[in-house]
């Protein structure tokens, strides 16, 4: 693969993975040129890995940061995606659990609304996206999480359309996913 040619360099910096990573400034550099020079695939696989390891914060909490810096098109990608993997029922169950009351009682804010579109509601719109809390996303992304542990990577591939964004998850996180790939090189898997 010619990219992994071109990538070479970068990768042995993370292919070890007991050694101290570089400092944030210069894995940030160094994403910059693996996305440049990946594909859209390869870069998906690393932040899919950054979002599962236990060297970064959860998950849910890194999907509701990334929504949280998203612009509305995007969020509301990324809100269909974990609405279509939890259901109606867990949409309410959160509302329960957050005592803000059940799409019966008219209550509940935007996941309120949400909820009362049924399973017949048009997507969500940028605009109820972005009303949307980000403790609500981080609820909902848990939930999908434990409903469907792939939807993370259904995630990552829209996120990897966007690297400056994921850039903001910090140098740990991009190191992972720099890792991964390095990882993956060594195993021949790429």
């Amino acid at each position: 693969m010619d990219w992994m040619k071109q990538l070479g360099g970068v990768l042995d910096r993370y292919a070890d993975r007991d050694a101290v990573p570089p400092p944030d400034s210069a894995v940030h550099e160094d994403f910059d040129q693996f996305v440049r020079a990946a594909p859209p695939e390869a870069v998906a696989d690393g932040l899919s890995a950054a979002f599962r390891s236990d060297q970064t914060p959860p998950f849910p909490q890194m999907a509701s940061q990334l929504f949280g810096r998203a612009g509305g098109a995007q969020r509301a990608h990324i809100l269909n995606m974990l609405l279509t993997t939890v259901g109606p029922l867990a949409v309410q169950q959160i509302l329960a659990r957050r005592k803000r009351g059940t799409a019966a009682s008219g209550q509940g804010g935007v996941l309120g609304q949400i909820l009362r579109g049924g399973s017949s509601a048009p997507p969500v719109t940028p605009q109820t996206a972005d009303q949307l809390d980000p403790q609500d996303v981080e609820d909902i992304a848990r939930e999908a999480e434990k409903k469907d542990p792939s939807v993370i990577d259904r995630i990552t591939q829209v996120y990897a359309q966007q690297p400056h964004l994921v850039k903001m998850l910090g140098g740990a996180a991009l190191a992972i996913a720099l890792g991964r790939m390095a990882q993956r090189r060594s195993a021949g898997a790429i």
